[in-house]
């Protein structure tokens, strides 16, 4: 995780007479950039045209692509923690209500939400089961290649299981008494495939780190939970923000 410091700001009324195609970075913006930046630095820049004029003026090099969208929606989001109170002025042009990771959380769970329902709560929400399918997503390949040793020593097939249920059986195979230490209902959790798992676990000895599959299995089990709780929490913002802004739209219909 990187930190994000201010090093400065200033409003500019009039962005067009200190950044534009004919005159480039002018005044106050000029000095600030140079200021702020240390020899070979690159600027990260939120408009693409603001990397031709800044590179065609000054001859710093800039970035301006999808991931610097992403860290500029979030630094906007956060500019309350950033600047004094009294220079909290950013104009709704300025604001990226959605990101593109956002974006794709909320699809993933089929949530219809337009940018103007999205508020401070939502993002922490988002975030927060962002952070939890990460915590399961980050052992996929680890898993998947542990797995291999299911479908060569007991036959099982486990392409189309989910990596909890992949974590829940080498937990069986692996760990001591791992059957009784895991949640759920395993014999419905595997079928017919439990009592193999149950017969074949002493021919696993020495193929897994059973310590390593009992801290994935933890880490997998743990991150589900939250992330429940944080899609039934993100479910009700939503069902709010919507009567919100429904309700908005029709006191503006009858203005």
């Amino acid at each position: 995780m990187e930190a994000v410091w201010l090093k400065d700001f200033k409003i500019f009324e009039d962005k067009a007479s200190v950044l534009n195609h004919d005159t480039g970075v002018t005044g106050d913006l000029a000095r600030m950039i140079k200021n702020s930046l240390d020899p070979d630095q690159k600027l990260a820049v939120g408009k693409k045209e603001y990397k031709i004029i800044i590179e065609k003026s000054l001859g710093i090099t800039c970035i301006y692509n999808d991931e610097v969208m992403e860290l500029m929606w979030g630094i906007r989001n956060q500019m309350q923690y950033l600047l004094p109170d009294e220079k909290l002025k950013v104009n709704e042009e300025d604001r990226l209500p959605m990101c593109e990771g956002m974006r794709l959380v909320l699809d993933r769970y089929e949530y219809d939400v337009k940018p103007e329902m999205v508020n401070k709560s939502i993002i922490e929400a988002t975030g927060l089961v962002f952070e939890c399918d990460y915590n399961v997503n980050k052992h996929a390949d680890h898993m998947h290649y542990a797995g291999e040793h299911l479908k060569k020593i007991s036959g099982i097939e486990v392409e189309d299981w989910d990596l909890l249920k992949l974590a829940t059986a080498l937990m069986i195979v692996s760990y001591p008494k791992g059957e009784q230490i895991v949640a759920g209902n395993l014999e419905k959790l595997f079928g017919n495939d439990y009592p193999t798992l149950l017969k074949d676990a002493p021919k696993y000895k020495d193929k897994l780190r059973e310590v390593a599959c009992f801290r994935v299995y933890k880490e997998m089990l743990w991150a589900r939970k939250i992330r429940h709780k944080a899609l039934l929490q993100l479910a009700a913002l939503i069902r709010r923000a919507r009567e919100d802004y429904e309700a908005e739209q029709a006191r503006r219909n009858h203005e």
